[in-house]
């Protein structure tokens, strides 16, 4: 029996289910566009669910004492995701939850003198302001606290919740893809001619304006698979650190050390079963990567120690996340100030580089759709409607073995 093959048009075929791909499938049918998704396994699954969720606006890189030339863009993000989480921007988050609306610094004695008159100084206030006494928050009440403390403005979010707002605006046009029973027909001239996927008797030949690769580290299998060279990907690997306690305060706060990044980054997430997860980053899990799980929660229990000797951790419990960040490569290995979107005929590459970055990762789709003039053209889902639909993906906190 003849298979039949079934012709489908869509404006827009999005390739990757995480915050890049979510946040593009809002943006682009906010925009008339009728623009589809698919996710070989859960919603945010991968590298988006292991961000803390600080939606910064690139202040922390002023830790050295120097305000490094932040771009506007950066700069703009925390106001853009306070904007779409009241309900009023250009995707609608009002449905997530924050977590906190700042983030502090603090440092474990005298910053010295460079970085205090810093911190006071015209260029940084109102962004970065010293916390006063009666305002100090639980977790630094105690007369062993000897350092600096201070509030800046930024937010954070709870990603789980951000997943599932952007995944139930357009639930719709969200799809679940085998790639065991799906392929690309390759264009003669490059790019994609065509999305074929088995789907019981029939083969969908998906045929589109142009498709986005937002899939994060899975964008290098499908760029390879379309003999598409560049851009090329690099990774920048983490070893996070996940602490399980009964202590009844949360926190989201960088350590301030002497060089340009923060000495910890701590952020705190509750769990199904009344506790907190305290979630740590910074230097910790960049220099962890080379450690073993082991050696790094033996580090971490030392930091930890340290940095919050009056509170007790003898009964928590630990475990440990690697995680990869995939990023358009850059010369020398350096960290991207911006999200990345590049067109590869009828292919765009795309990649926020930071879960803060997915508006400006938008904006910049956006404008490649209008430079090349792709406008709405294909309505209605209808052909598509027996596909699977992928689940949104389970907090990394509450699958990681921790002892």
């Amino acid at each position: 029996m003849s298979q039949t093959i079934q012709p489908i048009h869509v404006d827009i075929t999005i390739i990757g289910g995480g915050i890049a791909g979510l946040w593009l499938l809002n943006r682009l049918r906010n925009l008339g566009y009728n623009a589809i998704l698919f996710e070989q396994k859960a919603l945010g699954g991968a590298q988006t669910l292991a961000s803390q969720g600080m939606i910064h606006g690139g202040m922390k890189y002023t830790l050295g004492g120097v305000l490094p030339n932040i771009s506007e863009t950066i700069a703009q993000m925390p106001k853009h995701w306070r904007s779409c989480l009241a309900g009023q921007g250009d995707v609608d988050l009002s449905r997530a939850q924050i977590l906190s609306d700042h983030v502090y610094l603090w440092s474990t004695a005298s910053l010295g003198s460079k970085l205090t008159t810093f911190f006071a100084s015209r260029a940084i206030r109102g962004r970065i302001n010293a916390v006063a006494k009666d305002k100090i928050p639980p977790v630094f009440q105690n007369k062993a606290f000897n350092g600096k403390l201070y509030r800046l403005q930024e937010i954070v979010v709870d990603v789980p919740s951000v997943v599932s707002a952007l995944a139930e605006n357009y639930r719709e046009a969200i799809f679940k893809i085998d790639w065991q029973h799906a392929s690309f027909v390759q264009a003669n001239e490059g790019g994609v001619e065509a999305l074929q996927i088995q789907h019981n008797s029939q083969l969908l030949s998906i045929q589109s304006q142009r498709f986005i690769f937002a899939a994060g580290e899975g964008n290098e299998n499908l760029l390879q698979q379309l003999s598409i060279t560049q851009p090329k990907m690099q990774r920048r690997p983490l070893h996070q650190v996940l602490v399980k306690h009964d202590y009844p305060h949360p926190l989201y706060a960088h350590c301030i050390a002497t060089s340009s990044s923060p000495r910890l980054t701590v952020s705190s997430h509750a769990t199904s079963d009344g506790k907190w997860i305290w979630y740590l980053g910074g230097g910790l899990a960049t220099k962890g990567v080379d450690q073993t799980e082991p050696e790094l929660i033996a580090t971490a229990k030392e930091e930890v120690k340290a940095l919050f000797s009056w509170i007790d951790f003898s009964q928590a419990q630990w475990g440990c996340l690697r995680i990869n960040r995939a990023e358009p490569k850059q010369g020398d290995f350096m960290l991207p100030d911006s999200a990345y979107a590049k067109s590869c005929g009828n292919v765009i590459v795309a990649w926020p580089t930071k879960l803060t970055l997915s508006p400006d990762l938008a904006n910049k789709v956006v404008e490649l759709l209008r430079q090349e003039q792709i406008s709405p053209k294909y309505p209605g889902l209808s052909l598509l409607a027996a596909l699977p639909r992928p689940e949104v993906a389970q907090a990394f906190f509450e699958l990681i073995d921790l002892s």
